[in-house]
């Protein structure tokens, strides 16, 4: 019990020491594992063999990581992704395995072996781009959903990689052909039998039971998980729920296990069988924290398994097959992204997101390694080629960032040439420019949007608005927009600096050109003032009024009450913002200038008592209304 205590702490202590320090640097929570992993393994032998046992124990993380992935799939989406799935990803396995099978026996080594070696290589890190890819925000980029499309593709083809790996051995065959011709097992002396529902059984009774425990997934999927949780609800119980989404998830481990299926497929079935589920957001809540952990876990023990011992002995050699498979894989996905007419930054995520090795190799290899299929020195030599490749892949989407913030997918696209000119040019469609160009429209003038976000111009011409890709601030552009003639501009840019510098550039070429100007927040309120726009619009501020005036009226006041109350706040706070706008200082933060801390306080507190006055006087009002009338008293009205 002790050492298992120590153990736990170890490995926790690592984690909470390495993952924030690694997330601080922007190096993502994977490398911070993996880091942690070296540190408590190879540098300071903290662990020992038994990361071994534990990463087996770990890679239950990736099994709930796909589960969590197909509850956010309904059956209708994955049909759509059919092209996907087999095109792109089917082509990067046969592709990758035919490479890197030439490759191998052009260093010597049989055919078969060469083909199991392409079959584990041709697989890349599911665990570490899909949690690298949540975490930059890139899962539903078009790059994004292309990863996404190979690695569920790649999950899938485990399966058949495991029936065909076993054929493929070469020497030490520890498969024999039973009397009735299926294939049996030969276990020695220090193997141990796993529960399995297929060993012995004629091909047709494989295929019987595979189908069967498929459809006992579906099945208990559709009909029994509302009646059990029915159940469980009686209970009131929260662990329950807890207690229940992991029996849901490790029962059907268990069962994909004993039919030979990969535990992480019939968990992703059963995910997207309750994607349409009225539990599903039920059981994502409650299986979240168990996947975090565990996902953690397994990239720790693949840090520890590093043999650094092989690696100082070979480094030349190590170095070379890392390099390779990096670099053949991601000539692959490069060469697949122009065949599927991926561009700029999709195409860069797309080559370097899957260029890696992956976590299912560890567990082919040793599958592998059991059937006689490699020998045990080059097993060696493959784990420790898959962990430093997966070690890799935080740098490759380290260098991922690094080209996108270079890359500009606009400078593909050579900007339109501007042949209208209207009564209001707007710069920007976004949300707040795209609802401001409607009413505009919708009131008979006409306006002219101009743009540098291609995707938002094609969307807004999808629902029949014109509008022309460019940058706002180029003078031609403006120009030919008409601003010589034009009688408003609206900016609307979510760039900040950038809409400073089109009001002050639209205020020198037409100072009286009337101009609207979004803001940020207070502090781009005063930037943009002092640049010359006349009127100022805080993108939040409209709305919080009217969510302010909401909470009031449930609080007790009428809407009449309310809306005066919301009224009073706005001229007040327009007054007190021209009024700081005066003690605003270029450069200097807000916090750091006592003037302008003094003042803001002192018309807060203006603000405070008004609201207040007023308030009492409507109270006041109120009293009044109710009260009898005596007669002959005309306070209230007649004549006086």
């Amino acid at each position: 019990m002790e050492t298992f205590l120590l153990q736990a702490t170890i490995y926790l202590g690592a984690a909470v020491i390495a993952v924030p320090f690694a997330a601080r640097l922007g190096l993502g929570s994977v490398l911070g594992y993996l880091a942690a992993g070296i540190v408590i393994g190879p540098l300071t032998g903290l662990v020992g063999t038994e990361a071994k046992d534990i990463q087996h124990f770990a890679e239950f993380g990736v099994v709930m990581m796909l589960f969590l992935i197909g509850l956010e799939l309904e059956p209708r989406a994955l049909w759509d992704m059919r092209g996907r799935l087999i095109g792109l990803g089917g082509l990067q396995i046969v592709l990758t395995t035919a490479i890197v099978t030439g490759a191998g026996m052009f260093l010597g080594y049989p055919i078969q072996t060469s083909l199991a070696i392409g079959l584990i290589m041709a697989l890349s890190s599911t665990a570490i781009v899909l949690q690298t890819l949540s975490e930059k925000g890139l899962m539903q980029t078009g790059g994004g959903r292309s990863v996404f499309s190979v690695l569920l593709t790649q999950d899938i083809a485990v399966i058949p990689m495991l029936a065909l790996l076993p054929l493929l051995a070469v020497a030490g065959n520890k498969l024999s052909i039973a009397p009735d011709g299926s294939l049996v097992r030969n276990l020695g002396e220090d193997s141990h039998a796993a529960l399995s529902l297929v060993d012995g059984l004629p091909g047709w009774g494989v295929t019987l039971v595979t189908i069967g425990a498929v459809a006992a997934v579906v099945l208990t999927g559709v009909y029994l998980t509302r009646p059990v949780f029915r159940y469980i609800h009686h209970a009131k119980l929260r662990e329950m729920y807890t207690a229940l989404a992991l029996l849901m998830v490790t029962a059907i481990a268990v069962l994909m296990g004993t039919v030979g299926l990969s535990p992480a497929l019939g968990t992703f079935l059963a995910g997207v069988v309750l994607a349409n589920s009225e539990f599903r957001h039920e059981l994502e809540s409650d299986l979240e924290p168990f996947k975090g952990l565990l996902l953690g876990l397994f990239f720790i023990t693949v840090g520890a398994g590093i043999n650094f011992a092989l690696l100082a002995a070979q480094p030349v050699r190590v170095a070379t097959y890392v390099i390779g498979i990096i670099v053949i894989k991601g000539a692959v996905l490069y060469a697949l992204s122009f065949l599927f007419k991926m561009r700029g930054k999709d195409r860069w995520l797309f080559t370097l997101g899957l260029a890696q090795a992956g976590e299912f190799g560890f567990v082919l290899i040793s599958f592998s390694d059991q059937q006689g299929v490699l020998p045990g020195s080059l097993s060696e030599m493959l784990l420790l080629v898959i962990a430093l490749s997966m070690l890799v892949t935080p740098a490759l989407f380290i260098g991922y960032d690094w080209l996108s913030r270079r890359m500009d997918d606009s400078e593909e696209h050579e900007h339109d040439e501007v042949d209208e000119q209207g009564a209001v040019i707007i710069a920007g469609i976004g949300r707040f420019g795209q609802m401001a160009n409607r009413l505009i429209q919708s009131a008979g003038f006409s306006t002219v949007v101009i743009d540098n976000d291609l995707p938002a111009v094609q969307m807004m011409r999808k629902f029949g608005y014109r509008g022309f890709f460019g940058d706002p601030t180029r003078p031609d552009l403006l120009a030919a927009a008409g601003i010589d003639d034009a009688r408003v501009m609206l900016v609307a840019i979510d760039d900040k600096d950038m809409a400073t510098r089109l009001v002050a550039y639209a205020r020198k070429v037409r100072p009286d050109l009337h101009i609207i100007a979004r803001a940020r927040d207070r502090v781009h309120t005063y930037e943009l003032y002092a640049a010359g726009a006349d009127d100022i619009v805080r993108e939040m501020f409209d709305s919080s009024l009217r969510a302010g005036r909401y909470a009031l009226e449930n609080l007790g006041l009428t809407d009449f009450e309310a809306a005066e109350a919301e009224t009073l706040f706005y001229h007040s706070d327009r007054d007190m913002v021209r009024d700081l706008a005066k003690l605003w200082k270029p450069g200097v933060p807000i916090a750091d200038n006592p003037d302008y801390i003094a003042r803001a306080r002192q018309l807060n507190s203006d603000l405070e008592t008004a609201l207040a006055a007023r308030a009492q006087n409507q109270e006041t009002e109120e009293k009044e209304r109710l009260l009898p009338r005596r007669p002959g008293d005309t306070s209230s009205g007649g004549n006086s």
